[in-house]
């Protein structure tokens, strides 16, 4: 029997391959090389938290969780929230759990974006707003921010608005570059978007971790940006648990109510006895997140400290655990190139920035994780300080 032919499946996002992540952590096991590319701690979570999932799995924890999130841990969020920001919200209709930061991203570009939207993205950008948005119908209009200090030029941002733009993708602290946002950036948001309709993403996934006695810029302090703003953040990145991928919302009832509405044909539910070792976790180890910026900061210190014999130059980080390096006095390699040559000759895999771009700009950057123990990272510069 012949079979019929069927024809190739006509691609969504035909110009979206396989992340950039992956294959440089491919690369990196195929040739033995330290992994400082992909953004995952080499560290187990607080052993309280691993000590409380064990107890709830073995108590039986391990079915549906509710679609919103155990109604404990959106307790303790909502807690957390009003003692680091002073700000109240309301753990029943505000606050939703998810299965990770990239969950909470997708459902909130859906619920917003609708075809012939547009949404103002800042490049060096995550990979994953991009596809979100084309998959709802919307253009992605890129703005790009320029080395080494990468901060947002508000008269650009005014430039780029027009009737069509619903969103804006805000990320402090910044992926890849280590950028933050300062107050003074909220006030001129807020100028620029009052009386549109325009809505706002804040991707706070990196809020605990700020360097140099920076505070974080969150919009959960700045309440007419709250007004109109999906608030996202991760505890895999608060907690060093990656793998775990939950994650939470936070929005005004409205927003959340159609959030929500998408969220529940997505995932519907997340990690059962994970949500509720976490809340544990928040209540009676609030310290964990409070120490967080001096535990990075030393890991960012230590590697620059070691890279300083090398002919990298490292621009300045101020928050997230990556750290850009141009490398223009070692190769004139574009950075890809670099990346590959450095997993196969030097054994440290790292990511190349212009991936993170539109239109990649004429620079030399290469981005490392420092989120490692210490050892490896000075082993990874003892590597990196031969070249």
């Amino acid at each position: 029997m012949t079979l019929p032919m069927i024809r190739p499946l006509p691609s969504k996002l035909p110009q979206v391959g396989t992340t950039i992540f992956t294959r440089m952590s491919a690369l990196a096991a195929e040739c033995g090389a330290i992994n400082l590319s992909q953004g995952f701690p080499d560290f187990d979570g607080p052993a309280l938290l691993r000590e409380r999932l064990h107890h709830y799995v073995e108590q039986g924890y391990n079915q549906y969780a509710p679609m919103t999130g155990v109604a404990t841990l959106r307790e303790a969020i909502a807690e957390q929230v009003a003692r680091r920001y002073r700000r109240r919200v309301d753990a029943e209709q505000e606050v939703t759990v998810t299965s990770g930061a990239t969950e909470a991203l997708y459902a909130a570009i859906t619920a917003v974006v609708r075809p012939g939207d547009e949404v103002i993205l800042f490049d060096p950008a995550y990979d994953s707003y991009e596809p979100a948005i084309e998959l709802s119908g919307g253009t992605a209009r890129h703005i790009a921010l320029e080395a080494p200090e990468f901060r947002i030029d508000w008269n650009r941002v005014a430039d780029c608005i027009s009737d069509r733009t619903r969103l804006i993708i805000i990320n402090s602290p910044h992926n890849p570059t280590g950028s933050v946002l300062a107050g003074e950036d909220l006030q001129q948001l807020a100028a620029l978007v009052r009386e549109r309709d325009i809505w706002l993403i804040a991707d706070e996934v990196y809020e605990y971790i700020h360097f140099d006695g920076l505070d974080h810029a969150s919009f959960h302090r700045h309440a007419e940006l709250a007004a109109r703003s999906f608030i996202i953040s991760s505890f895999g990145k608060s907690f060093h648990i990656t793998g775990w991928k939950l994650g939470y919302c936070i929005a005004p009832p409205p927003l959340s109510a159609e959030f929500r509405k998408v969220h529940q044909f997505l995932t519907f539910a997340s990690f059962t006895p994970a949500q509720w070792a976490i809340a544990d976790t928040l209540r009676t180890q609030p310290e964990h997140l409070a120490g967080l910026p001096a535990f990075y900061q030393q890991k960012r210190d230590l590697f620059a400290a070691a890279l300083e014999p090398s002919r990298f130059e490292l621009l300045p980080c101020r928050g997230t655990y990556f750290q850009l390096a141009a490398y223009d006095a070692i190769a004139d390699l574009n950075d890809v190139e670099f990346a590959q040559w450095l997993t196969r000759e030097a054994k440290v895999a790292v990511i190349p920035v212009s991936v993170f771009y539109q239109t990649p700009p004429a620079t030399r950057i290469v981005r490392f994780c420092f989120a490692k123990s210490d050892a490896v990272l000075l082993q990874a510069a003892e590597r990196l300080c031969r070249l």
